[in-house]
């Protein structure tokens, strides 16, 4: 019996912290809730290890927390990739367009999943722009990979119904590079700032906003004043705005307060 639990303590211990939170989402696939204590003897680390490890995926927006452990989030229905892309197609390939258009020759850019920030990777490919892109949605990556553009597909979990990467190797990823700029979507904006409903979106928009020294949040004028899930960051945060309308009134003084460019693309 003492060899079983000698070899157990071994394994444990090799895990890495990614590694141990990729298994706590791997675990609440298969089951409703888990245990802080039961993972505790699962990885053999201290229950505080394992708080910490919880505290963080809840923080990213990948698990919620409960007591005494864990449970996968619940959130109301938010229609997918697919369907939204479906929507408003005439905005956002403008403001695609207008979003490409920043994007300078050498530059690198990250780019996050959604159907707006598709039609950004769809003009930049035809611009033709020789550049460096990062980016966590398979669409995006598959546009580029037809372009000029070169192309670095993060690693982490599908995310089935938005063909994107989220998780701790994503935002690992991520973090090992300092970019231009980044170019991101979001399933609200309000006076507060941008906000997201995606399971790990907003988690993958942070670390973007934070990596990179221009910050473009690209968003239809249909997502103004509403609020998501998660709060992505502040408003101050952002560098501009691409929309298909000027915003009005709280949001526009949230805007301008914060000294956050408001770029309208033509034709709207």
């Amino acid at each position: 019996m003492a060899d079983v639990d000698t070899g157990r303590k071994e394994t444990g211990a090799k895990l890495r912290k990614s590694e141990r939170r990729r298994q706590i989402l791997l675990e609440l696939k298969l089951r409703p809730h888990v245990r802080i204590s039961e993972l505790a003897q699962r990885f053999d680390v201290s229950t505080e290890t394992v708080r910490r490890d919880l505290d963080s995926l809840a923080q990213n927006g990948l698990i919620s927390r409960a007591h005494g452990g864990a449970s996968a989030p619940v959130q109301g229905h938010y229609p997918g990739l697919s369907e939204r892309s479906n929507a408003r197609g005439a905005e956002r390939e403008r403001i695609g367009k207008r979003a490409a258009e920043l994007v300078r020759e050498g530059e690198t850019v990250m780019i996050d999943s959604g159907s707006t920030t598709i039609e950004a990777a769809r003009a930049l490919a035809w611009l033709g722009t020789p550049c460096t892109v990062i980016t966590n949605s398979i669409p995006v990556a598959m546009t580029i990979g037809h372009g000029t553009p070169q192309v670095l597909l993060c690693p982490g979990e599908y995310l089935p119904p938005e063909s994107a990467l989220i998780g701790t190797e994503t935002l690992e990823f991520l973090a090992r590079f300092s970019v231009d700029r980044c170019l991101i979507g979001a399933s609200g904006f309000s006076a507060e700032g941008p906000s997201e409903t995606v399971r790990g979106f907003a988690a993958v928009k942070r670390v973007m906003i934070a990596r990179a020294r221009e910050r473009h949040l690209l968003i239809d004028s249909d997502k103004f004043d509403r609020k998501g899930f998660s709060r992505v960051g502040d408003m101050e945060e952002l560098t501009s705005i691409v929309t298909d309308r000027k915003p009005r009134g709280e949001l526009l003084s949230a805007i301008e307060g914060a000294g956050v460019d408001i770029l309208v693309c033509p034709g709207s």
